[in-house]
């Protein structure tokens, strides 16, 4: 299949692009620090709150798709759509667009996953319930245990159904989410 990804169906993607676990990988910290240092020098330094690592590649003692998530907050509704500009004209992909939220990828090709693969998630400044969820996963290691045996049991029955594997995930995220800002209260105000 040599299609562009813009011209595969949804089943075509979910076939080239299969959820898959792994062990934790140690490089992952040095992706995001990478990552990280190029999204900063890219962007003007008065758009950013805040950029870190979220999802389950920032929590050390679980498996996790081999797809480092990064957060980025911005500061005013006007520099989410500059940020995705700088981004779409260095190599990033913009997946969704709405009037608070964009999501962007980097590392999918149409020929499969490149070696490393990024999923950017920008927002508003104080949208950060990611923050709070990966922070309890590391706090508490029998709730992330309890999370890496969801996701591998979603891992096979949902292996080319990235939504319904998203979706049966989200119950559980949303009630960690909820304990994490309680007991974290103002943490990333």
């Amino acid at each position: 299949m040599n299609k562009k990804l813009e011209e595969m169906s949804l089943a075509e993607l979910w076939e080239l692009f299969p959820i898959f676990l792994v062990e934790h990988n140690e490089q992952w910290k040095d992706w995001y620090r990478e990552e990280e240092s190029g999204i900063l020098a890219m962007i003007p330094s008065g758009a950013i709150k805040r950029i870190a690592h979220v999802g389950s590649t920032a929590v050390e003692t679980i498996w996790a798709k081999n797809i480092v998530d990064i957060l980025v907050e911005v500061h005013a509704p006007e520099d989410l759509t500059a940020v995705e500009k700088i981004l779409s004209e260095n190599g990033w992909r913009c997946m969704y667009q709405g009037d608070d939220r964009i999501s962007m990828n980097k590392g999918y090709t149409p020929s499969g996953f490149a070696d490393r693969v990024f999923h950017l998630h920008i927002r508003l400044a104080g949208d950060n319930d990611e923050l709070y969820f990966r922070d309890y996963l590391q706090e508490h290691p029998e709730v992330a245990e309890e999370y890496e045996g969801l996701k591998r049991s979603l891992w096979k029955k949902f292996e080319h159904d990235r939504d319904s594997y998203t979706e049966s995930k989200t119950e559980f995220i949303k009630a960690v989410t909820e304990r994490a800002k309680g007991e974290y209260k103002e943490r990333y105000e």
